[in-house]
């Protein structure tokens, strides 16, 4: 199809205008094709599958995060690693857009996609962080069980939980990636337990002292964007080519 249609039909459900302040995305690099038929989806697009994409020989990379996070000379001066792969990128003439913070907020968007794989029901936005999502349990869990529930369907080895708030857990809360700070809008609100990740300690220390419940997760849940992503373009147009690579391990727990 028509790389500015399809284009425009994604900025329905990821409009600009959700992407947070201060946030990066769009065309990263290259020039856009008139016509898209195979599209390459990755969480980062690194040097770790740039072997992959020649290999696929894509029209379109679509990324999650931002492949240039900064001003472009500014990022390029600063990491030359980055800038190896721009160049190469450049020369082979395939295009880098990313949807991030627009794809966050947006619907069916990351946390959308991350509620409905927790289960819950009556899945809506925060009243006052609209990029998250809440919801019920089917049933009340014990905090514990729901962690470990939690980081199973979410697809983690390892999570950190502050069980400082009820010991039965009804409502969640997420954000995918590092939204850990929504976690006061998620108490105030009602929710039992916020989900998310990438907390320092005087944010373990602040809900601590607040009596919540919080499980951060790493931020390698966010890979359920290439799932949503994928099932998004194919309800645009069945006739797309999708690839996706899942090349982002998560660290070993020692």
């Amino acid at each position: 199809m028509k790389t500015s249609s399809l284009l425009r039909k994604l900025a329905v459900f990821y409009p600009i205008r959700l992407r947070e302040p201060g946030d990066y995305g769009g065309l990263m690099e290259g020039r856009l094709p008139l016509e898209v038929k195979k599209i390459f989806l990755c969480l980062d697009f690194d040097d770790e599958i740039y072997a992959n994409v020649l290999a696929a020989k894509p029209d379109l990379i679509l990324t999650h995060h931002p492949f240039l996070y900064g001003q472009k000379r500014q990022v390029l001066a600063d990491d030359p690693v980055k800038k190896s792969l721009y160049e190469r990128m450049e020369k082979l003439g395939t295009p880098i857009y990313s949807y991030h913070t627009n794809f966050d907020a947006g619907s069916p968007g990351m946390n959308d996609a991350l509620a409905k794989e927790l289960g819950l029901v009556g899945i809506r936005p925060l009243i006052e962080a609209p990029m998250a999502r809440g919801g019920d349990l089917p049933s009340p869990m014990e905090v514990r069980k729901f962690a470990d529930y939690a980081k199973r369907k979410l697809g983690v080895s390892y999570g950190l939980l502050v069980p400082a708030g009820k010991e039965m857990v009804s409502s969640v809360a997420i954000v995918g990636g590092g939204g850990w700070s929504f976690n006061q809008v998620a108490q105030k609100e009602g929710y039992d337990i916020f989900v998310s990740g990438d907390i320092p300690h005087h944010g373990r220390r602040e809900i601590t002292l607040r009596h919540y419940d919080y499980l951060d997760l790493p931020h390698e849940i966010e890979r359920i964007f290439m799932k949503q992503m994928t099932k998004t373009l194919l309800n645009i147009d069945l006739s797309l080519t999708i690839i996706s690579v899942d090349h982002e391990k998560i660290p070993e727990l020692i």
